[in-house]
C-alpha cells in the first residue's frame, strides 16, 4: 500500500515538473524549442502579454492588427533631402522629448555644437568669435519628413570637416563626416499630451563615426535634458516588417527577400540566411493578405509559418528553434541591433513611421 502511494506521489511530481517545464518554454523568447508548430503562436501570445504591461500596443495599434501608413508622393524639390536618407545605413536610437528646444534657434545650436566638437577633437579652448573651425556643425529643418497635421518637423544635424591641405587656387569644400536626423514620422497622439515646453522627436538616426555620435549625444542630453537608448528590434517586429514589405510594389529593381536567423545555444556564432525570390514572397503575401491598408496578426503568423514549413521541407531545419535577427527586402533592410537601410524613396515615410512607433514604445 505504501509503495503504491509513493509511486503515485512520484507520478504527480513528474507531471508537475513537466507542466512547469512546458510553461517556462512557452514564456521564453529566442530560446531553442523542439515544438515547430507552436513557435509563432507562442510569439504572438508573448507579444500581447509583454506589450500590454506597458499599456502600449504593437506599432501603436491593437496586437491583432495594425494600420499601414500611406506613402505620400514626394515632391521633386524634396529629392535633395531624400538622398540624405535613402541608400545609407543608419543606426537608430530612441530619444525622450527635448526640453525647451526651439526651431528658431537652429543657428545658435549649430554654433554651440561646433565649438564643443572642435574643442574635444583638438583638445583646446575655443575663443569667442572664432569662426574658422576645423569642424562645423549644422542644424537644419528636414521638412520632407514632416507628418501631415503635426507641428514637429524633422531636424538634420551635419558635421563637416575642413580640408587639412588646400591649394591657394582651389576653393575649400568641407566634407560631411557625420549625419544625424531627429524625426517624428507617425500619426500617434502622444505628442498632444506633452507640455508646450517639450518637443517630441523620438527617432534619432545616425550615420557616421561613433566618436562624433558620442559627442552629439552628450551635448543633446546636457542641452535639452533628454535621454538616448539604442532602438533594438525584436523578432516579433522583424516578422511584421518582413510580411508588410514583402507585399510592396517597387518602381526599381527588386531584391530578394532575405531573412537571417541566429542559432542559439552554440559555443560559436552561427547564422542561417534564407532568401526568397521577391515575386514569390509577394505572391505568398497577397494570397494571405485580405484588407488593403491593414495587416492582421494572423496574416503575419501564416506568412512566416509558410516560409518555415517550406524551409523545413527542403533542409530539415526547424527555423522556429532559431531567432530572427535581420530582414532584408526591396523596401528596406533592418537588423535587430537597430541598423536600418532604406532602398526605396517611395516607402521612406512608411518605414520611418514603423520605426517611430517602436521608438515611442520605448519612451512611454
Amino acid at each position: 500500500m505504501s509503495s503504491r502511494r509513493l509511486s503515485t506521489a512520484r507520478d504527480r511530481r513528474r507531471d508537475a515538473t513537466r507542466s512547469t517545464s512546458n510553461y517556462r518554454r512557452m514564456k521564453t523568447v529566442g530560446k531553442a524549442t523542439t515544438d515547430y508548430e507552436a513557435n509563432l503562436t507562442n510569439t504572438a501570445y508573448l507579444s500581447r502579454g509583454m506589450l500590454s504591461l506597458k499599456e502600449r500596443r504593437l506599432f501603436g495599434q491593437t496586437p491583432a492588427k495594425i494600420k499601414i501608413s500611406q506613402n505620400p508622393d514626394l515632391q521633386e524639390e524634396a529629392s535633395y533631402q531624400i538622398r540624405f536618407i535613402v541608400t545609407k545605413q543608419w543606426t537608430s536610437y530612441s530619444i525622450t522629448p527635448l526640453h525647451k528646444f526651439s526651431y528658431g534657434k537652429l543657428r545658435e545650436y549649430s554654433k554651440q555644437l561646433s565649438n564643443v566638437i572642435t574643442a574635444q577633437k583638438e583638445k583646446r579652448f575655443i575663443l569667442d568669435g572664432e569662426t574658422d573651425l576645423m569642424f562645423q556643425a549644422k542644424f537644419s529643418s528636414f521638412s520632407v519628413l514632416k507628418t501631415k497635421g503635426k507641428k514637429q518637423t524633422a531636424v538634420l544635424i551635419e558635421i563637416m570637416q575642413r580640408p587639412l591641405m588646400v591649394d591657394d587656387d582651389e576653393e575649400k569644400e568641407n566634407k560631411v563626416v557625420w549625419m544625424g536626423c531627429l524625426c517624428y514620422a507617425c500619426t500617434s497622439d502622444f505628442v498632444e499630451a506633452l507640455p508646450e515646453a517639450f518637443t517630441c522627436l523620438p527617432l534619432f538616426l545616425v550615420h557616421g563615426a561613433q566618436g562624433f555620435s558620442n559627442i552629439v549625444e552628450t551635448w543633446l542630453q546636457q542641452t535639452f535634458d533628454c535621454y538616448f537608448s539604442p532602438l533594438h528590434v525584436n523578432p516579433i517586429h522583424l516578422a511584421w516588417m518582413a510580411a508588410i514589405w514583402s507585399g510592396c510594389s517597387t518602381d526599381h529593381r527588386m531584391h530578394a527577400t532575405e531573412l537571417t536567423f541566429s542559432v542559439p545555444c552554440l559555443p560559436y556564432p552561427l547564422d542561417i540566411s534564407y532568401a526568397i525570390h521577391s515575386e514569390d514572397a509577394k505572391a505568398l503575401w497577397h494570397s494571405i493578405h485580405s484588407v488593403q491598408g491593414e495587416v492582421k496578426q494572423e496574416e503575419v503568423e501564416l506568412f512566416m509559418n509558410s516560409l518555415y514549413e517550406h524551409f523545413h521541407r527542403h533542409f530539415k531545419i526547424y527555423l522556429s528553434s532559431t531567432q530572427l535577427v535581420k530582414v532584408s527586402t526591396s523596401v528596406a533592410s533592418v537588423h535587430s541591433l537597430g541598423k536600418i537601410k532604406i532602398h526605396q524613396a517611395q516607402y521612406l515615410i512608411g518605414v520611418l513611421s514603423l520605426l517611430t512607433e517602436l521608438a515611442l514604445s520605448k519612451i512611454m
